[in-house]
């Protein structure tokens, strides 16, 4: 089979098995991931299917933000994916399950294993533009929302006088995660296009700044310079 037939029986079995994601992590999230890695491995010598096997299981295992087993859960999934595809995908070649796994297990940012082949770089550099850029602005505030969290502290939004607490406000995710991504991506495209995202994600703060302060046509350049450094 060649990969849009892959694609196919993978997105297959989704729909029938995987009922059980969160907003940022159902099946559309995996599809994107997918869509990014083929960005990703243009020009590369690089295993096709392992990339597509692994950005469609990489969260079949995935614990909420504030939960104690957060950090297993890339390696859980990575247990879980090669029964599945032992299981149910008979024809997938035995000698990839391992390739598989292992970009499973190392695309996690709070697991903190190093990717060590180039498939599992480009799925790790995959998922994390998922939290960068327009969609990575709507995953924070629909996860955060989903855990309680409030849009930000409205006495100090920037975290100017506090330390940051990304369980309670959702801006401070920002600093805490996603502005430091763009210098964790491990291809040169995955590098480009996390910094033009992350600085999308500064933009909308300098917005968010100026309309805190009652100006609603501009931008906070104080939020801009200060941020954009960080997410260089």
């Amino acid at each position: 089979m060649n990969l849009s037939d892959w694609q196919h029986c993978f997105d297959k079995w989704m729909t029938q098995h995987f009922n059980h994601a969160d907003a940022a992590h159902d099946l559309s999230h995996f599809r994107r991931v997918w869509k990014t890695a083929q960005t990703l491995m243009q020009g590369q010598q690089v295993d096709g299917l392992v990339v597509l096997a692994a950005c469609y299981f990489h969260d079949i295992v995935s614990f909420a933000k504030n939960h104690p087993q957060r950090h297993q859960s890339s390696v859980l999934a990575a247990q879980k994916t090669a029964e599945i595809l032992v299981d149910d995908f008979p024809d997938f070649p035995a000698d990839a399950v391992p390739a598989v796994c292992h970009a499973i297990e190392a695309h996690s940012f709070s697991a903190g294993i190093a990717p060590l082949t180039l498939e599992a770089k480009i799925v790790q550099d995959a998922d994390r533009l998922e939290s960068l850029g327009a969609i990575g602005l709507a995953r924070v505030f629909a996860v955060s929302g989903s855990m309680g969290a409030a849009l930000f502290d409205g006495n100090d939004p920037f975290a100017a006088e506090r330390e940051l607490d990304d369980k309670a406000y959702a801006l401070d995710h920002f600093r805490c995660k996603l502005l430091k991504l763009p210098a964790t991506m491990q291809t040169a495209k995955g590098r480009e296009l996390a910094a033009h995202n992350a600085d999308f994600l500064v933009h909308y703060m300098a917005k968010l700044s100026a309309e805190l302060q009652g100006d609603h046509q501009r931008i906070d350049d104080e939020v801009l310079r200060r941020f954009r450094t960080s997410a260089s």
